[in-house]
């Protein structure tokens, strides 16, 4: 903790000095400047026991180095790419000769590699250090390249972990349209080559490159990653200088001012983007050119899918004469009430003065015109000689981003009230807090400090919403908020005996303000039109007057009446896919069919939502069905395929290379009697979730077997904590105890035998020996608040967390499931999770077409692609859990959760479907009622589930003609079996 005080105060005692030492360039870190020195002190006060001993953030140590005095290099030090010191992998690691450049460095390690490079210098200086590199394209990665530096064994700070170096990306043009007369999204591609670009932070957090401190002497910087690149070289060059506005306007007074018409760009016609989630989007405000008129038209760009850190786009403009110019822009920024977006703004790849660092683009509710100008109104002026030029806007968090580092140290002070107090009053039983309320509380020798904290907390809000005001530039939701929770907590200080009764309040808080920090971090922003104009002109009109308004909103109301949604409605010239999810999917799907398949295949496509699977069952009576059907529950292809309705997809051509991309436990739920009739489109995951935070106050490790679950119990217990499973989850145990559900033939249980025994004894025992909770209405909740720091849950419980608890960033991880110990010494970890499913209708008259879909749908650079798209469209809480383990990989998962996730996917075994198997589930689950509820022996309540379900099973192979009447067998229903772990791609599961 001593090291993490000490980081805590070279950040705050370095912001003044920051503002002051220029001789590095322009300062990274002076939009902290305006935190006054009650403020350091403050925030040094707050309790952050709660934190973790991580390395501490760039602009501690920026400050401390400029505390030190360490100035900015004065020379350039090149250093070969070819000629690394060491690499991970000589095989995937070498030299060559990459887009007409020889003796380079080509790295294409298929898992993550590393690179060292010596460098000699002379100086004891800070550095940035550039990469001469290209992207290498013939691979499926569409992300930045992306390291891990450090200096001589030890990353210097946080951000050093994720130095980026970006893409470049077109779109392709011309938009094409499709038969309905709507524009088609364009395709982005990749059209990198080789540049020398900066290592930047992947966060945006600061709006200049990262400075790196060198003695003088013989180094080692090692790189790490897993992006394939070819490297020239790396140059460790002096720091960029941004100049302020006073020092170039004084350049300009030779410079004529000069008149004429100004240059409109469509933003929508970029020259590049960094990143292809950024995307064009069709508006129909009356103004926005080209006009939308009842088809879908891509006029503008950015919005939601341009707020990301570091995401960027460039323009390219030619001007007619030399002389000084201003800049405007038609744009929409309405994401967040209130709330100020900022840009990096360059010319010609380089930020011409100060304010351009972060320039802010304000809130408003409908389109409007903004013209770069400073705080009195004046333009800000850029001198250009006649050519051509470019135009780059940037998203940038670096005002905001010392607010959100004090953010996270005001949630750690709260996490330690909140622990304080739960200590003594209890932690939740059963979503019931149980406190005495004819209880008086002696604060002071109940909980000692108690009130000071609480105090304290208060004043650090007030504080940090008078800087949020001064950044963003007026009030906004966020300011407000924490102005109100300041109150709040003085209203608790007035009746301080009650604090205890309102502990709830405190946890409130702790979301709230980690929902600001999200806010905080996203910056949106969509542009029309972007004005490059002459000194003396006027920038053209960049909102529609009242009449056009209007009239705009007539003619809207009209194509509203133009709908191509229904079910009914089949379109015999296309080919006709039913998807059952939300609608956001089934529209996401849709754009990238028109964007990709059509113009692959000439196949078109129309996408229909299903809102409920009854519907095939309907719609197939009245005589219309899809082609395709997608989103489908594990059992419906099985269900399906027994009545014929299905095509056995083993049969077409191309399956053998599909098989294989799929573990085979995720196979077996849709197998039936010889053939495969539905494909793996997605899949939950099962994984252990836990608190970092409770964890290590508790002093309890992660639990590897059943066994270290129960030694961890009674600490747990005595807390007032508890673990969590699911109480109707059973394949686990079952599969971990070496258990098949059905036996060879499908006519019975392997439910009678003392390995099902055992497993069901584990089972029942947890709740009825272990105290484990019966009845748990949300584990996320009780995960948040602590109750329950611990337990087994799903993909959706990630999503949750991720999306919906910022309060816990960094405070909660995964791990495999605890499994049982093997003799050989493994831990078999057995675990199913659920899929969603794509099948093809034997009455489709476009099974050709249907197959060739598929096989495009399921393809890794489309489930990549739809995954991202939606990702950044929506959010981290429509992540894609693609079935497809490569695609998997190339989606935004924290590295070290994928790393948990694909060694669990080796584990992954579902189970499968025969005629009768719905009775599995209903009589195992009444077994469990019998043994936990009314207290059975779990024996004989077992062989009662076993006996039932086997009387099902022979019955529906009588229905269907497997057995005769007496039971005898006419045909052996054939059941796959997976009894070891997927070995995979090795290069995406080990």
């Amino acid at each position: 903790m001593r090291s993490k005080k000490r980081q805590a105060i070279w950040f705050t005692l370095g912001i003044a000095a920051v503002a002051l030492l220029t001789s590095c360039g322009q300062d990274s870190v002076k939009q902290a400047s305006a935190i006054s020195a009650d403020d350091e002190g403050l925030f040094n006060k707050l309790d952050h026991s709660f934190e973790f001993e991580t390395d501490p953030y760039y602009s501690a140590v920026l400050a401390d180095w400029k505390q030190q005095g360490i100035p900015a290099a004065g020379t350039t030090v090149k250093v070969q790419g070819a000629k690394p010191s060491k690499v991970s992998d000589a095989s995937a690691i070498k030299t060559g000769t990459y887009e007409n450049r020889d003796n380079v460095l080509l790295w294409q390690t298929p898992d993550e590699g590393w690179v060292e490079y010596e460098v000699d210098v002379a100086e004891d200086a800070l550095y940035e250090i550039h990469a001469v590199y290209d992207p290498l394209k013939e691979t499926d990665s569409k992300r930045p390249v992306q390291w891990d530096v450090s200096i001589d064994g030890k990353r210097p700070f946080q951000e050093a972990s994720t130095a980026s170096l970006y893409r470049a990306w077109e779109d392709v043009s011309p938009i094409v349209k499709n038969s309905d007369g709507d524009q088609i999204r364009p395709r982005s591609i990749d059209v990198s080559t080789w540049s020398e670009k900066p290592l930047v932070d992947s966060g945006g957090a600061y709006d200049s490159p990262l400075l790196w401190h060198l003695s003088p002497g013989k180094h080692t910087i090692r790189l790490e990653g897993f992006d394939p690149v070819a490297i020239d070289s790396l140059l460790l060059t002096a720091p960029q200088t941004v100049p302020s506005y006073e020092d170039v306007k004084a350049t300009y007074a030779n410079t004529p001012s000069i008149g004429g018409d100004p240059i409109t760009i469509q933003a929508e016609q970029f020259t590049s983007k960094n990143d292809t989630a950024i995307k064009l989007f069709s508006d129909k405000d009356d103004r926005t050119v080209p006009r939308y008129t009842g088809r879908i038209v891509y006029n503008t760009i950015g919005g939601q899918r341009w707020l990301e850190q570091n995401q960027e786009i460039t323009w390219t403009f030619d001007v007619p004469e030399d002389g000084l110019y201003k800049f405007g822009f038609r744009a929409l920024q309405n994401t967040i009430a209130q709330k100020t977006s900022f840009r990096t703004i360059k010319i010609d790849g380089k930020v011409p003065f100060e304010p351009f660092q972060a320039y802010g683009f304000p809130y408003s509710a409908s389109w409007q015109g903004i013209e770069l100008k400073d705080e009195a109104g004046d333009p800000y002026l850029v001198k250009l000689d006649k050519g051509r030029h470019t135009l780059s806007l940037a998203v940038t968090q670096s005002p905001v981003k010392p607010i959100i580092i004090d953010l996270e140290k005001l949630l750690a002070h709260l996490d330690s009230i909140d622990w304080d107090l739960r200590m003594v009053t209890g932690n939740k039983a059963n979503s019931v807090r149980t406190l005495d309320r004819n209880r008086t509380w002696n604060m002071e020798q109940d909980f000692p400090g108690i009130t000071d904290k609480i105090a304290l907390a208060a004043e650090a809000m007030e504080s940090l919403a008078d800087r949020v005001e001064e950044a963003n530039g007026n009030k906004d939701s966020i300011s407000q908020g924490l102005h109100s929770s300041g109150k709040d907590l003085r209203s608790l200080l007035s009746k301080p005996e009650e604090i205890p009764y309102n502990v709830d309040q405190i946890s409130s808080m702790r979301e709230k303000l980690a929902n600001f920090m999200d806010s905080l971090s996203k910056q949106a922003l969509q542009l029309d039109e972007v004005y490059v104009v002459p000194e003396k002109a006027p920038l053209p009109p960049m909102v529609a007057g009242v009449f056009d308004r209007v009239w705009g909103t007539v003619q809207n109301f009209g194509y509203s009446f133009d709908t191509r949604d229904s079910l009914k409605d089949m379109d015999d010239r296309k080919l006709n896919i039913w998807v059952q999810r939300g609608r956001d999917y089934v529209d996401q799907l849709q754009q990238l069919a028109d964007e990709s398949f059509t113009p692959e295949t000439g196949i078109e496509v129309k996408v229909n939502l299903l809102p409920t699977p009854e519907l095939l069952l309907m719609s197939n009576a009245a005589g219309v069905q899809p082609d395709v059907a997608l989103g489908l529950t594990q059992d419906l292809p099985v269900d399906y395929a027994i009545r014929g309705t299905l095509v056995d997809l083993s049969k077409l051509d191309g399956f053998d290379k599909l098989y294989p991309n799929y573990s085979p436990g995720s196979w077996l739920p849709l197998y039936y009697n010889g053939g495969y009739y539905g494909v793996p489109e997605t899949q939950s995951f099962q994984v252990l979730y836990y608190r970092k935070d409770i964890l290590q106050r508790l002093n309890l490790k992660v639990p590897q077997t059943w066994d270290d679950v129960y030694d961890l119990l009674p600490t747990l217990q005595q807390n007032d904590m508890n673990f969590y499973v699911n109480p109707k989850e059973y394949a686990t145990y079952f599969y971990q105890h070496g258990v098949e559900f059905y036996e060879p033939g499908g006519k019975k249980t392997g439910l009678d035998s003392p390995n099902a025994y055992e497993a069901f004894k584990q089972w029942t025992n947890l709740f009825n020996t272990y105290a484990l909770e019966r009845e748990v209405p949300s584990f996320y909740q009780h995960f948040r608040d602590g109750s329950m720091p611990i337990g087994i849950s799903d993909y959706n419980m990630y999503v949750q967390l991720s999306a919906a608890a910022p309060e816990l960033n960094g405070r909660w991880g995964i791990a495999l499931l605890p499994g049982v110990k093997q003799p050989d010494g493994t831990i078999a970890r057995w675990a199913g999770g659920g899929q969603r499913t794509g099948v093809i209708f034997n009455k489709s008259e476009k099974q050709d077409e249907a197959w060739k879909f598929l096989q495009w749908w399921l393809s890794t650079d489309v489930q990549t692609q739809y995954g991202s798209d939606l990702e950044a469209m929506n959010g981290v809480a429509f992540r894609w859990n693609t079935s497809n383990i490569k695609a998997f990989t190339n989606l935004p998962w924290k590295r070290e959760d994928a790393a948990v996730i694909l060694e669990q996917w080796k584990w992954y075994k579902d189970i499968p479907n025969v005629p009768g198997g719905y009775y599995l589930e209903r009589e195992l689950n009444n077994a469990w009622q019998r043994s936990v509820v009314q207290t059975d022996n779990y024996m004989s309540s077992l062989e009662e589930a076993a006996r039932d379900i086997d009387r099902e099973l022979l019955r529906k192979q009588q229905e269907f003609g497997f057995a005769d009447k007496n039971g005898n067998s006419l045909k052996q229903l054939d059941i796959p079996v997976v009894n070891q772990p997927w070995e995979g791609d090795s290069r995406n599961v080990k």
